[in-house]
């Protein structure tokens, strides 16, 4: 859809062509495609790039578009797509948004995953003119379908969790939610298991290593029958939160980790490398899509402690 070649984007090649042909001594080759930039502006450009190429496809295939955000930074690095083209172009009645973690507190509380979502993202798009047509001259050959139209997010379409529960709660009705909506193949249905195949799974990554609220050693890892599981006790504020199970996250068309700075090049490290048996076994490690994709947007430093960049370099 939209295409941008700069300088970063000739390194990526190089590095994915590299793993790919397994020429890297090192380098776990399951461990998705690699988008290393220069650049933050870069690697924001290239998100949007990747997300709207993604809807583009989905809805042409499915009339619809699922989508699963987390928290971070990771919102920030999405804000190319309030700006043009994406703006304009994005058919954004067309996405389901969800989260894939959530804090449970007030949806205005600091703390609060849709509200970073709500005033970074969603609210610049819900603002849209409902139609955007440019003026056409008055004359029998003047066809306004041939115009783009601009449609805002669906209000509806946004699926955040209750907040005026208990986490375990919380994390029941949004797993009964997106029971339903998989019924109605809102979201579709993985073809070899009954978990929910999202169209898309943005998350972040800590430097301990942790995606979405699955934190190193916890239980919650172990999850296989809950779409949807909560904890009590994270490691990081606030300590009650949902959060999408690992068979979910696996189960997606697109998984995205996106990743920045140099305090987290040791987790990325140890996500991405062949580190053998020894090492730690991270949340973000077993982040690897049973049929789906994995693409990985880092910054140069937090890929810095990469085997194939050292190589490449």
């Amino acid at each position: 859809m939209f295409n941008s070649v700069s300088r970063c984007n000739v390194n990526i090649i190089r590095v994915i062509e590299l793993v790919d042909s397994m020429a890297l001594p090192g380098v776990h080759r399951d461990r998705g495609e690699l988008r290393i930039h220069e650049s933050l502006d870069e690697l924001s450009t290239d998100l949007a790039d990747y997300i709207a190429d993604l809807s583009e496809a989905s809805v042409k295939e499915r009339g619809v578009f699922a989508i699963a955000l987390s928290g971070g930074s990771l919102i920030g690095l999405m804000g190319k797509l309030c700006e043009a083209p994406y703006i304009k172009t994005v058919d954004w009645a067309k996405w389901y948004i969800f989260w894939a973690d959530e804090r449970v507190v007030a949806k205005n509380h600091a703390d609060s995953n849709y509200k970073l979502a709500k005033d970074g993202l969603l609210s610049k798009v819900f603002t849209l003119t409902s139609y955007f047509l440019p003026c056409c001259p008055s004359s029998a050959s003047c066809n306004l379908s041939t115009f783009p139209i601009c449609v805002p997010i669906v209000p509806s379409h946004v699926h955040s969790i209750n907040d005026s529960v208990s986490a375990e709660e919380a994390a029941d009705e949004y797993g009964f939610v997106i029971r339903q909506l998989v019924k109605t193949r809102m979201v579709s249905v993985s073809d070899i298991s009954d978990c929910p195949k999202f169209d898309l799974i943005l998350l972040g990554m800590g430097s301990d290593g942790h995606v979405a609220s699955l934190f190193p050693n916890h239980s919650v890892l172990e999850e296989k029958e809950e779409w949807v599981t909560f904890i009590t006790d994270s490691p990081k504020p606030p300590p009650e939160r949902i959060t999408f199970t690992l068979p979910v996250i696996n189960s997606a068309s697109n998984v995205a980790v996106v990743v920045t700075g140099e305090s987290k090049a040791e987790a990325v490290h140890l996500a991405i490398d062949d580190v053998g048996p020894d090492s730690p076994s991270l949340p973000s490690r077993m982040v690897q899509p049973t049929k789906g994709k994995l693409v990985w947007f880092l910054d140069k430093p937090a890929a810095s402690k990469l085997k194939s960049l050292q190589f490449s370099e």
